[in-house]
């Protein structure tokens, strides 16, 4: 007879691959969402250089997103949908307000002023602001005694200065990728009337959008405690920058000709930015914050800056700047210093990937657990 400490338990391979997306599937989010936003930047740019506005094109993008989450919101969250507050509600109005209409007008209008990459580029930047206001509320902790935090501190250091480089360096054309785009006279245009001081505005347009990146993510980590319906809240946050994007909208733009879109790369911008950008993307963020918080979520940001450099060279023949360069590097190698540092604090302090010690361990009990290779239980 088996005596009790000679059965091992171990997990089988379904638990295993069960595991194993389970710690995967917050990288394949994220890396799906980067390259998408990276198509975004530049089938944007190109939209604006044909006349579209960037407030229509922000309201239509989130109307589509509304009506694209909506519906699996009612149906999947009917059940487990908190009851509505006044609290939760002002907060959803104020993260309607600032991604929705701040942050994509703003960051749409500081591309126009310098390029799809650059600003893609600067949008590096998030990462370390995310960290600066996640340890002002307390979401992150620093203990200059030990090296992880050291190296979250020191990369936030760099990533600023790559940003400040960026914003005050613009140096000589770099052509890396030969191209004729089919944007390339529009680029020709641009660049005969364009000024440095215009860039400089630009920079702080989209350096603006940065900061209310970071808030977006801090104040969407507290209204998550509050209200878990990740669906529910994605839709909710759609259709209030809906509204206030649409009287933006109408404050700013006065002829009612902007409202007007054909079937052509408007329209495709329209969905795209809808559906992937806006839709899908709200509500992979709110996944991700919830399972590895806010900073793990925007150490993503440098493959979008990759595929807006290779597509805005081919696709709308931008021209790279020697400042944008050094200033992206030295924004990357921060960036990564702050991933590396949030990394092992994990490790050190005990925590798991979900970043809640509790919750992993009950995903594992929940494993098909057996005491042998025959299968059989203890």
């Amino acid at each position: 007879m088996k005596s009790s400490g000679d059965c091992t338990n171990y997990i089988t391979p379904r638990g295993r691959l069960r595991l194993g997306l389970k710690i995967v599937k917050p990288y394949l989010a994220m890396l799906t969402l980067q390259i998408g936003f990276g198509g975004l930047f530049v089938i944007a740019m190109l939209s604006m250089k044909r006349g579209m506005s960037n407030f229509v094109l922000a309201v239509y993008r989130n109307a589509v997103a509304t009506l694209v989450i909506a519906p699996f919101a009612l149906v999947l969250e009917r059940k487990v949908r908190p009851k509505m507050t006044l609290p939760i509600f002002l907060r959803i109005v104020v993260l309607g307000f600032i991604e929705p209409v701040l942050d994509q007008n703003l960051y749409y209008g500081g591309m126009k002023y310098t390029s799809a990459t650059f600003a893609s580029a600067i949008n590096n930047a998030v990462p370390a602001i995310t960290f600066i206001m996640a340890v002002l509320f307390r979401l992150e902790t620093v203990n200059m005694k030990r090296i992880p935090s050291l190296a979250k501190v020191l990369g936030t250091v760099v990533t600023l200065a790559g940003a400040t480089v960026m914003t005050l360096y613009k140096g000589p054309v770099l052509e890396i990728i030969r191209s004729r785009g089919i944007a390339h006279h529009h680029e020709a245009a641009a660049s005969s009337e364009s000024a440095d001081h215009r860039w400089f505005i630009g920079t702080l347009m989209v350096l603006i959008t940065t900061l209310g990146w970071a808030s977006f993510f801090i104040l969407q980590s507290f209204t998550l405690e509050k209200y878990p319906a990740k669906l529910s809240l994605t839709t909710l946050i759609c259709l209030t920058g809906t509204v206030e994007g649409a009287v933006a909208t109408f404050i700013f733009e006065r002829d009612m000709k902007v409202w007007r879109i054909g079937l052509d790369s408007k329209l495709f911008t329209v969905v795209y930015a809808g559906v992937v950008c806006s839709g899908i993307a709200y509500y992979l963020q709110g996944v991700v914050i919830r399972e590895r918080g806010p900073v793990f979520m925007s150490a993503f940001y440098p493959l979008s800056m990759i595929t807006a450099a290779v597509l805005g060279a081919i696709v709308l023949a931008e021209t790279v700047h020697l400042g944008s360069i050094i200033g992206a590097i030295f924004i990357v190698m921060g960036l990564y210093m702050v991933v590396w540092g949030k990394s092992k604090d994990q490790v050190y302090s005990g925590d798991m990937p979900s970043g809640d010690d509790e919750k992993f361990a009950s995903s594992l009990h929940e494993l098909p657990i057996t005491s042998s290779k025959s299968g059989r239980g203890c």
